[in-house]
């Protein structure tokens, strides 16, 4: 029999071959990312500072920083587990978070919830690995790496914060000013934009700010809401997005360190600031030069990462429901508004900030489908743009606060080349894609039964 009519006999096929490739790339990615952490934790101990994992074993038994973090990767990893074993796992997590709140209050020791959350991510690791065997065992440890990856991802930003404030004693401020000033000071017109909105708009934006991953957490979510029930992951969502961003991001901030207005020209900056001109008058136009700053405060400027994340949080609600669309909308332009009106950015590391996530989303989108050509050429000249958005402010920040009507909407108009490009391709990859879904649509239901049913017979005349 020829293998043609083996396919349509109706007999068993033979079993797919594994996705060696993938396996490697991941195994690859794997180890990557534990000699990233490793040398992380090994350069932090060397500038005193707690290295991520070691923050990470401490909070198995003491406070950890941030409960609600551990929570939301709790949330993510209940999307392998059934309604039952969701209920189970919360009701675990709050009890052993109580138990922990009673005995860290008798020994007077600090208080902070989250290590419930923990321990049920860690348990779920562990029965895993003695209780599940096959699929089951490798979604449910994906969905274990992916709530430590999450934590794991706000430890390691956190040293890296720490790691720029003690390895850059020199910040490069006014460069990113003089830029800004072709922009039209856009840090001074919102600081002073949210000081005349008082004490509500104040707290609404501060929340937004600070929420950030909580709106994430249910964009994810809602990305992920049918792996259980079709025991997968989809290929691409936000987690990743998010994850990578966090992972490239404070890597920028070593290259070009940045405090940011507040700081640098603001009240916040002390005996290290410029002069408190921030926000009421925009800071003097001369020849840029670094300046040095204490050895406290994170130079996490550039780019924006809170912008980056919400762009990216706009970017995966677009799929969703008319609810979800519109708080993608709002939050990425209340971020906008707090990173400016805060004084915590500039107008140039906002520019940095959407160019960057867009050319990570159209990187990872590419890899997820396995379009790489296409994928690199767009990437690539979201990378190209990005580099040159840098070694402008480093290298023409003079110029651009010199001919401001040249520079602010050549810098706006790359941007916008950028984001053209990335929705040209990511729309032409979704055409596709439908296309390629409703040709197999229309072919599988004569795939189904194998051969194609043969025609009733015709009943031939009665002889008289």
């Amino acid at each position: 029999m020829s293998r043609a009519s083996s396919r349509t006999s109706g007999g068993p096929e033979s079993p797919a071959p594994p996705c060696r490739p993938r396996v490697a790339l991941w195994s690859a990615a794997g180890a990557v990312g534990l000699g990233f952490l490793v040398a992380l934790e090994i350069a932090a101990h060397r500038y005193g500072v707690p290295g991520p994992i070691t923050i990470q074993t401490r909070e198995v038994i003491f406070a950890p920083q941030s409960g609600t973090v551990l929570y939301a990767g709790l949330a993510l990893l209940m999307v392998v587990l059934t309604w039952r074993q969701r209920f189970v796992a919360a009701a675990a997590a709050i009890a052993i978070d109580l138990v922990f709140w009673g005995m860290r209050h008798a020994a007077g020791a600090e208080s902070m919830f989250g290590s419930g959350a923990l321990w049920v991510t860690l348990g779920c690791a562990v029965i895993a690995l003695t209780r599940r065997t096959g699929r089951e065992r490798l979604l449910l440890l994906k969905g274990v790496g992916l709530a430590l990856l999450l934590v794991a991802g706000r430890k390691t930003g956190y040293t890296w914060l720490m790691l720029t404030s003690r390895t850059r004693p020199t910040v490069l401020d006014p460069y990113v000013a003089a830029v800004d000033r072709a922009l039209g000071d856009p840090s001074w017109v919102a600081g002073r934009i949210v000081e005349a909105t008082g004490t509500v708009g104040f707290h609404v934006l501060e929340w937004v700010y600070i929420q950030l991953p909580v709106m994430a957490v249910v964009v994810a979510l809602y990305q992920l809401r049918n792996v259980a029930a079709e025991r997968r992951f989809p290929r691409h969502h936000l987690v990743r997005t998010f994850l990578v961003i966090g992972l490239l991001g404070p890597g920028i901030y070593m290259l070009f360190p940045v405090v940011g207005p507040i700081f640098a020209y603001g009240a916040d900056g002390g005996q290290w600031a410029v002069a408190h001109l921030w926000p009421d008058t925009p800071p003097p136009v001369g020849t840029p030069q670094a300046m040095l700053f204490d050895g406290k405060t994170p130079r996490n400027c550039m780019p924006s990462l809170h912008t980056a994340w919400a762009t990216a949080i706009f970017i995966h609600s677009r799929k969703g429901p008319r609810l979800l669309r519109w708080a993608g909308t709002f939050w990425l332009i209340a971020t906008l508004g707090a990173t400016l009106g805060f004084g915590y950015h500039y107008g140039a590391d906002i520019l940095a900030g959407v160019v960057f996530t867009l050319t990570i989303e159209t990187a990872l989108r590419a890899q997820a489908g396995g379009r790489y050509r296409e994928g690199v050429r767009t990437a690539g000249y979201g990378a190209a743009v990005f580099a040159a958005l840098l070694l402008a402010y480093r290298y023409l920040a003079g110029e651009s606060a010199a001919h401001p009507w040249v520079a602010g909407p050549l810098l706006v108009s790359v941007t916008g080349s950028v984001i053209v490009a990335y929705v040209r391709t990511t729309v032409r990859w979704e055409r596709e894609a439908a296309a390629d879904a409703t040709v197999q649509d229309v072919h599988l239901p004569a795939q189904r039964g194998g051969s194609r049913p043969a025609p009733e017979p015709v009943p031939e005349p009665e002889r008289a």
